[in-house]
């Protein structure tokens, strides 16, 4: 189980853009297929496993017994139930504003024509008709209605037109949404909650073999657990996938190579299969593949630092349990003239 959360990704679109860069002629005449690729990423990131997944981590609010697991959840790492806390209400020090755009609204034509009824919603505008000798009327005798300024300070349109919004120079319409965050929660106590042996959890997941009153599972995207209602922490590695739901793929200098050269392996392949001669180019890109996999697999598979000392520590225990402290389950022998065990 590894615990990454320094390692860097990029989209798929920009592991094609340098690979079409290497490829300038055959991208100019179409022959790099997106859909035919991204199956090879895919591949790639199965390949090197799971340890080039981002570790997340989310606390989940439990009602009626269950709880949906977020978007991005490929496995569980480990998980508890949090228990009481603390609750900090502080004043509220900034803000966090957004820029949301309206939905397109009809706007109100520059010129309104009278003489079509009815033109306009309040009863007084609806009086005037065409040719009228008031002095209510814009332009009396006339059809014709003056041709609205652009003010940004006032709503374009008619008086009488609902709703009348304010719009920038390009025609938008925007809402400002204020949030402020004043609650902050302090946990004090963790309690340990067991899980049934799922695809959804790493296999090294420490709750599966823990012996407790509080089990869960995980079926059809949500977490089923025994309790009707609680918080409870999941530390899990996230899809390779963004908010936006693209493909992901590390961004390191020894990876990087492994995704180029499969994929521009499968583009000489497919231009093999139209009948294009890429034999020699297919050959130099096998040797190099062959090697840039070997570079991602070590780099990939090599622990890291806490992992190395998480071993260190291991051992040392296992030595002084073997060397120095091996007596400590025996029972210790009765000295009959101090009555004490030696």
């Amino acid at each position: 189980m590894n615990y990454n959360y320094t390692l860097k990704y990029r989209t798929f679109d920009q592991l094609l853009e340098d690979v079409k860069v290497d490829f300038q002629s055959l991208n100019v005449e179409g022959k790099i297929d997106p859909g035919q690729l991204i199956k090879v990423a895919l591949r790639v990131n199965y390949d090197l496993g799971l340890r080039i997944n981002a570790t997340k981590e989310k606390a989940l609010d439990v009602e009626k017994k269950r709880v949906r697991l977020p978007d991005d959840f490929y496995t569980m790492n480990f998980a508890f139930v949090c228990g009481e806390y603390s609750v900090t209400q502080i004043m509220p020090q900034g803000t966090n504003i957004q820029e949301v755009p309206y939905p397109r609204y009809t706007e109100t034509p520059p010129v309104i024509d009278p003489c079509i009824a009815p033109t306009v919603n309040c009863s007084k505008c609806n009086q005037l008709s065409c040719g009228c000798e008031s002095a209510s009327c814009p332009t009396p005798n006339s059809c014709e209605w003056p041709t609205p300024v652009y003010d940004s300070s006032n709503p374009y349109g008619d008086t009488c037109i609902k709703p009348r919004v304010y719009l920038d120079c390009k025609g938008n319409a925007m809402e400002l949404i204020q949030v402020i965050n004043t609650e902050t929660r302090h946990y004090k106590s963790f309690y340990p909650i067991k899980f049934r042996d799922s695809q959804y959890v790493d296999c090294n997941c420490p709750n599966l073999n823990l012996l407790c009153k509080d089990e869960a599972y995980i079926k059809d995207g949500f977490i089923w657990t025994n309790l009707d209602t609680c918080t409870l922490y999941i530390n899990y590695q996230g899809a390779l996938e963004d908010e936006d739901g693209n493909l992901l793929v590390p961004d390191h200098p020894f990876l990087n190579e492994y995704y180029e050269y499969a994929l521009k392996k499968r583009i000489l392949e497919n231009m093999m299969f139209e009948g294009t001669n890429t034999g020699n180019q297919l050959a130099l890109v096998n040797a190099e593949l062959r090697a840039a996999r070997n570079n991602a697999l070590s780099v990939v598979n090599t622990p890291n630092f806490s992992e190395m000392n998480k071993v260190w520590a291991m051992n040392r225990k296992v030595m002084y349990n073997r060397y120095y402290d091996m007596f400590r389950s025996h029972p210790g022998l009765f000295n009959p003239r101090t009555n004490n065990a030696v």
